[in-house]
C-alpha cells in the first residue's frame, strides 16, 4: 500500500541470536528507507543502539498522525512509557512478559489515551508472525484499524508543464463556507455518489458541532449526503489509502480481530 503524507512510529525487533527480541521504537517517514538504514549500521544512517546488533525486523508500525511533531511525541511516550504523565497507570514490564509484549502493552494503552485516542491512526502489523491480540480490557477506539502488510510512502509526481490555461490553479466551492477551495487540497465525502467538497477545517468545525468540547473529531453526518462517516476515513480517503484499509477490515473482522488534522493537533 502506498500512503501520502506520512508519518510513522514504528517497531523493530532484532533477529541476530545473540540479540534476539530486543525491540526498538524509532519514528519515520520512509519505512523502507528507515529499515534499510537500521540494517546497514550507523554509519549508513542507522541509530546507534540498532548498529552492529541486526539484522532488524520491522513489525509493527503507528501511521497516520497529522504532522511529524505528532508522531515524534507519540515515539517518546513509546519509548519512555514510565516517564509520560500520560502513562503512568502503565505498570513495568513483569518477569513473564518478553520485550515485545510489553511494548505491545505500552501502545495499546496509548492508543487509549488523550490526546491519541482522537488521532486517525492505523495500527499496521507488517510482519504477521509477530502480531499480538489487544487485550479485551484494552480494544483500540472504533476509529483505529488494524491492518496488514508493507506500507510505501507515495512519491509526489512531478507533473509536465503545463499551457497558460493549464496553469491556472484547480479550485471549486467549499459547499459549508462557499469559498473558493483548491481542488487538491480539499476533502471529499467517502460515499458515492456523494460530490461533497470541503475545507478540511469546515468539516471539522462541522462534525465538531455536536462535540464542542474537543478539538479533534472522530464522526460525524456528512453534510451533503447526510450518511455517517469517521474523522479518519475522510484522511485516509485523501492520503489514497481508504480501500486498503476498507479491505483489511473486513477481512480481519473475520478473524476476531477488533473491528490531519494538523490545525488542531493537540499534541
Amino acid at each position: 500500500m502506498e500512503v501520502q503524507s506520512f508519518y510513522g512510529v514504528y517497531m523493530l525487533y532484532c533477529i541476530n541470536p545473540k540479540f534476539k527480541g530486543r525491540i526498538y521504537v524509532g519514528f519515520t517517514v520512509n519505512p523502507e528507507r528507515r529499515l534499510q538504514q537500521h540494517n546497514a549500521g550507523r554509519q549508513r544512517g542507522g541509530a546507534k543502539r540498532t548498529s552492529g546488533r541486526g539484522p532488524w525486523e520491522m513489525v509493527l508500525i503507528i501511521h497516520g498522525f497529522p504532522s511529524d511533531i505528532a508522531a515524534l511525541r507519540f515515539e517518546w511516550a513509546w519509548q519512555h512509557p514510565h516517564s509520560s504523565r500520560r502513562l503512568a497507570h502503565v505498570s513495568r514490564r513483569s518477569k513473564k512478559e518478553s520485550s515485545l509484549q510489553f511494548h505491545w502493552r505500552v501502545v495499546s494503552n496509548m492508543l487509549r489515551a488523550a490526546p491519541w485516542n482522537r488521532l486517525p491512526l492505523t495500527t499496521r502489523w507488517l510482519k504477521q508472525e509477530y502480531r499480538l491480540d489487544f487485550e479485551p480490557s484494552l480494544q483500540p477506539p472504533v476509529h483505529v484499524p488494524v491492518a496488514f502488510g508493507m506500507v510505501r510512502v507515495k512519491k509526489k509526481k512531478t507533473p509536465p508543464p503545463a499551457s497558460p490555461e493549464e496553469a491556472e490553479p484547480q479550485t471549486t466551492m467549499c459547499c459549508l463556507c462557499n469559498t473558493t477551495i483548491m481542488q487538491s487540497e480539499g476533502l471529499s465525502c467517502v460515499h458515492a455518489p456523494c460530490r461533497l467538497r470541503t475545507h478540511l477545517l469546515c468539516m471539522a468545525r462541522s462534525f465538531l458541532k455536536a462535540d464542542p468540547s474537543h478539538l479533534l473529531p472522530i464522526e460525524g453526518a456528512c453534510p451533503s449526503c447526510g450518511r455517517s462517516v469517521l474523522w479518519g476515513s475522510l484522511i485516509r480517503h485523501k492520503h489514497g489509502c481508504l480501500d486498503d484499509l476498507q479491505e483489511v477490515i473486513g477481512s480481519a473482522s473475520q478473524n476476531h480481530w477488533t473491528n490531519e488534522l494538523q490545525e488542531f493537533s493537540p499534541l
